[in-house]
């Protein structure tokens, strides 16, 4: 499979305290990777350097030429003095084609808010927005920042679900911060455990009975790991035999 990006030896210091060290990652075409972690373990700066926002002190990333990305950042500031509708929102970047938008607003069914004003809009509706505007490229690599810390559980759920949907109809590949690993069970396909270096990476399974995970997150987050991805292999076994 392609490489779309791949980081080598990353290490970031800032005010002399190291926030990554010799982080090494790749991500090919349909990969859906899910980065985990405590608070300062420096998943978003590790995103930042992926993306080429914030440069490391040392270390290289190599991107596919001309590769397309979208985002979803873990905070959206919206100025609600400044009234705007969803449809204004989504038309403020012109550049991309009318079928990419029309696609977007039909995966993400926000049709019926187009004309709501962006700052009435629920926690999970305005997310489905962020998701839109982030699918407007026809992107290759979709990243994504603690995209559903904000919302409620039902609200986290059916982001999850429709995230895994755009995921299996469309040719692109998911690289995710998330705290919400066991509602993310059923998508990604691989986990990165991230506490400034790599503690641990593999499939959802393998990392669960990892020591420095168990260690960083306790038994409980992996015994629901455990139980989740069993069943949820079981049942992916019953359809592909059905």
């Amino acid at each position: 499979m392609e490489t779309l990006i791949q980081a080598i030896g990353l290490y970031v210091n800032r005010h002399s305290k190291d926030i990554l060290k010799d982080v090494s990652l790749e991500v090919k075409n349909n990969d859906f990777i899910t980065i985990v972690g405590p608070n300062g373990a420096g998943k978003s700066v590790l995103l930042e350097c992926l993306m080429g926002t914030f440069i490391p002190n040392s270390g290289s990333i190599k991107r596919k030429k001309n590769i397309s990305m979208g985002y979803i950042p873990q905070n959206f500031n919206l100025e609600k003095s400044m009234p705007i509708s969803v449809k204004r929102f989504l038309n403020l970047n012109k550049k991309f084609l009318q079928v990419n938008l029309d696609r977007a607003i039909e995966e993400t069914g926000i049709l019926s808010i187009l004309n709501s004003n962006l700052a009435t809009l629920s926690g999970g509706e305005l997310q489905k927005v962020l998701l839109a505007r982030s699918l407007l490229s026809n992107p290759e690599l979709l990243i994504l920042d603690e995209p559903a810390q904000n919302l409620d559980i039902k609200s986290q759920l059916n982001f999850y679900n429709l995230l895994n949907e755009i995921f299996e109809n469309r040719n692109l590949s998911i690289l995710m911060v998330s705290h919400d690993l066991h509602m993310v069970m059923a998508s990604t396909r691989k986990v990165i455990c991230l506490f400034n270096h790599i503690c641990c990476s593999g499939e959802p399974q393998k990392v669960a009975k990892d020591p420095e995970f168990i260690n960083l997150f306790g038994n409980d987050m992996a015994k629901m790991m455990s139980v989740y991805q069993h069943t949820h292999d079981h049942t992916h076994n019953e359809k592909a035999n059905a």
